[in-house]
């Protein structure tokens, strides 16, 4: 492998306090948003941590994630959906992409702020020392030639005058299940949710004179982190770190109502042509609960509609709970030549 370090004095020395550079090999993307959260709200250090996860879909703080996702593909492939702490956009991760993560504290009452240009500036000067012209656009992005290459995120935890800043790096990331996983009809949704903005993206390593894996890389970005900063030292996750992320991985960052349920409230439509006629569904969904349903369209029936109607009140917008429901009806009595299935893809 070529070495790429920077002259050093081209290096910017930054001397933040006890800054700690974190190698993370998991890529349990459940346990890697609860570490971020964990180091976040229990750490005092400045920190640096590099993480990859496998396929997820990673929604921000305010989006509906219904709105955000293929389902029929994430669920067809075993993509996993993870709201973060952050706001923003949705995006893919798999094992090709990189993230990055700041936390660092407020130097005074005043410096605690949105900033994008300051933590995304020592990943440019990374890409720079491999020849690659990176730049920072727009408000939060990294571009090659105009492709997006990284998307940026920041959260402020106000109790202890901290942020946490991270982004993706697409490097041998799967462009064709970035777009599959997020392609999704927006005339479904009618929500005041954030909503995600597609752009033209590219893999760094197409852009790269000579080659580099996904692990060298990562080697690489360490190893400038390190040379970067005063007063570091290299930390790994101790067997007490390990037990509370994961209790809190599984008591927020693994459960529907987090994931799902925390999404705002929405109205979802969806029309469908079959065999039986043309139907219509509509719900009205608050905190991922479902408040109002109703089915129109021209289709025959020998009993009321309305008692699936009502059966679907209180019931969670979730594959498993209508899926409960419908089972429990015989369809075909409701919705002459409509079959369980179809009725259910009219709900997603």
């Amino acid at each position: 492998m070529q070495s790429y370090c920077m002259p050093a004095n081209s290096l910017q020395k930054l001397n933040f306090a006890a800054m700690l550079i974190i190698q993370n090999a998991v890529t349990d993307p459940y346990f890697n948003l609860a570490a971020e959260e964990y180091l976040l709200k229990n750490f005092d250090e400045d920190i640096f941590t590099l993480w990859r996860n496998e396929n997820a879909i990673i929604v921000g703080k305010h989006q509906n994630t219904l709105a955000e996702i293929n389902l029929e593909y994430v669920e067809e492939h075993g993509v996993k959906v993870v709201r973060r702490l952050s706001g923003g956009g949705a995006v893919f991760h798999d094992l090709g992409n990189l993230n990055f993560t700041f936390i660092s504290n407020a130097r005074d009452r005043d410096d605690i702020k949105i900033d994008f240009r300051h933590y995304t500036q020592p990943i440019l000067e990374v890409l720079r020392s491999l020849g690659v012209h990176a730049e920072f656009s727009g408000r939060n992005d990294l571009l090659i030639d105009g492709m997006k290459i990284s998307g940026n995120a920041e959260h402020i935890y106000q109790q202890k005058k901290r942020t946490l800043h991270h982004g993706t790096l697409l490097f041998t990331s799967q462009i064709a299940d970035l777009s599959a996983a997020l392609k999704v009809n927006p005339l479904k949704f009618q929500d005041k949710a954030v909503k995600s903005v597609r752009s033209r993206v590219t893999n760094i390593s197409s852009h790269l004179s000579e080659p580099l894996t996904v692990a060298e890389f990562y080697d690489l970005i360490i190893d400038y982190m390190a040379r970067k900063y005063v007063d570091f030292k290299f930390y790994s996750y101790t067997d007490e770190d390990i037990q509370a992320i994961t209790q809190l991985a599984a008591e927020k960052y693994r459960t529907w109502e987090w994931n799902f349920g925390y999404s705002p409230k929405y109205t979802f439509r969806k029309m469908m042509k079959t065999d039986g006629g043309t139907i219509e569904t509509y719900l009205y969904v608050e905190k991922g609960i479902i408040e109002e349903a109703k089915f129109f369209g021209d289709f025959f029936n020998v009993k009321d509609k309305e008692d699936i109607e009502k059966a679907l009140l209180k019931r969670r917008h979730s594959s498993d709970d209508i899926e409960s429901v419908l089972n429990s009806f015989n369809i075909a009595e409701y919705f002459n030549n409509i079959t369980r299935q179809e009725l259910m893809e009219g709900m997603f």
